[in-house]
């Protein structure tokens, strides 16, 4: 019997989304006739953005806050599960054909919008300048096993080349990330399969933290642990869903999707927290770069060592491809006049200036612990409100409507572009989740600020109070008008053809 060929979408894609060719597509609707990819494309896509080594330091930091290994693998779990998030935060864009804060216009209006998307431009700036320090921090330990001793001109020399290169993958755009990303899978699959066969028979596993870890750590670790997984990727999540058909199945988005990023996370978490426990100290697990832990240990040969780093530097600049993209039309949706590789262009350079500031100035650790919360407290409240306004409308949006920034538009919001409904119901969110916010040691709180955390002894609950209270609020605030919407937006639908 002659083999079936399965056909590849994304080597028969339309004009507008060429892999290594420039994508002219930003905000704007993508039509029908551009929609090429399927669920497990763009789960493919997330899968090799999740065989990372950002997530393999995420495990190592966190069994450096001083759990157990046994108490670490139940955050991994546990954390990761938010992984659903981003799979119901993907399903807007087949329906919506635009980028998240294109869709968030709905909830806000076209000038509340805005603000939210000011506030995901700063995260997705903050992620990117994260993966530069690592890609710095690798470099310099490849210079350091090269013979050299790197000071301060090295340091701005792998700056400079770093921003230069991590410009490539989103100038050329969505086609082009999925491809790579997707190509990355198997040859990371293999790399980390290695380090634990070399760092599994030296692992302490079995060995306690130094103090007590009491559960209002464990919650503190767990609300490290969502933000950095499903909670921090769901502002991200349609921005690469859009170019899925209107007609894809919803459980198949969502289980590819939760597929490709839990699996390999757990993982490759997993690794780290291994890895930590055989190679290196916590002092450099936990120091200005992290992976200073392979200089002068015998665990890995140094060879391998180079291998890794090369590789885990080829990754990182993988995954921050994916934060400029989508800090790219993120600041289109705020209403910059700039095509969406101008804007990544524009990303750079403001990165670029804060990595400088990163690596001369703060802790790797304590940066990511720091910016971990101020992440939580405005991303919370805001997928709650998001899902809660997708549902109230009956999960559909009008299309053409969502394109419009003036009062024509039936998404305009009450008062000039500004939907203050949902706008309160943030605000209230964020208070909330403020409220039950453990900051990183070294933050000082004022105490009236996180009331429920000092009530409980320092616990975590900032995801969860985020999330219920921002998401009941906009229930209660936003419920009839948006109900008044409902009828409107359904007959624009089926004067389209689309209902």
């Amino acid at each position: 019997m002659a083999a079936v060929k399965v056909e590849d979408p994304i080597e028969n894609l339309p004009e507008g989304d060429l892999p290594f060719r420039v994508e002219p597509r930003g905000v704007e609707f993508i039509p029908e006739s551009e929609r090429w990819a399927r669920p497990r494309d763009i789960a493919s896509m997330w899968a090799g953005a999740s065989v990372n080594v950002e997530y393999f330091i995420y495990g190592a930091i966190l069994i450096g806050f001083g759990f157990s290994f046994l108490q670490t693998l139940s955050l991994i779990i546990i954390g990761n599960l938010s992984y659903f998030l981003l799979g119901l935060a993907s399903l807007q864009g087949p329906d919506a054909g635009t980028t998240v804060f294109g869709i968030n216009r709905a909830a806000f209006g076209p000038n509340g919008n805005r603000v939210i998307a000011f506030f995901n431009w700063l995260t997705q700036l903050g992620f990117e300048v994260e993966g530069l320090i690592l890609i710095v921090g690798a470099s310099l330990v490849l210079v350091t096993k090269s013979g050299f001793h790197p000071g301060s001109p090295a340091k701005v020399i792998l700056i400079l080349v770093a921003v230069a290169i991590q410009i490539i993958l989103p100038f050329l755009g969505h086609a082009t990330m999925v491809k790579v990303l997707r190509m990355l899978i198997v040859p990371f699959v293999v790399i980390f399969a290695v380090v634990l066969g070399f760092t599994a028979s030296h692992a302490h596993l079995g060995a306690h933290p130094a103090s007590y870890v009491n559960w209002q750590l464990y919650m503190v670790g767990l609300a490290f642990t969502i933000t950095l997984s499903g909670l921090g990727w769901a502002e991200c999540g349609n921005d690469y869903s859009r170019y899925l058909p209107r007609d894809a199945s919803k459980k198949a988005t969502v289980g590819w999707i939760f597929a490709g990023t839990f699996i390999p996370e757990v993982l490759i978490m997993t690794l780290g927290a291994v890895t930590f426990t055989a190679v290196g100290t916590a002092a450099e697990w936990n120091g200005s770069n992290p992976f200073t832990a392979f200089l002068g240990q015998s665990t890995v040969p140094p060879a391998f060592v180079v291998i890794f780093l090369l590789f885990a530097i080829t990754q990182l600049f993988g995954i921050n491809s994916l934060d400029m993209y989508s800090s790219g039309v993120t600041l289109q949706a705020m209403g910059a006049h700039l095509k969406r590789y101008q804007a990544v262009l524009l990303d750079s350079f403001i990165c670029m200036l804060i990595t400088f500031w990163a690596v001369f100035n703060s802790n790797f650790s304590t940066y990511l612990k720091e910016f971990v919360s101020l992440v939580i407290i405005w991303i919370a409240p805001w997928v709650a409100i998001f899902l809660v306004d997708w549902a109230m409308r009956r999960y559909r949006y009008v299309a053409s409507e969502l394109q419009k920034r003036d009062h024509t538009s039936i998404y305009y919001g009450s008062t000039g572009g500004w939907n203050w409904r949902a706008l309160v119901a943030q605000l209230i969110g964020m208070c909330a989740a403020m409220s039950a916010l453990s900051p990183p040691i070294g933050l000082n709180v004022p105490k009236w600020m996180n009331p429920i955390t000092v009530h409980s002894g320092g616990a975590d609950f900032s995801v969860f109070t985020g999330m219920v209270v921002g998401g009941l609020a906009y229930l209660i605030l936003g419920w009839k008008d948006v109900k008044r919407q409902v009828p409107i937006q359904q007959e624009l639908l089926r004067d389209q053809g689309i209902a």
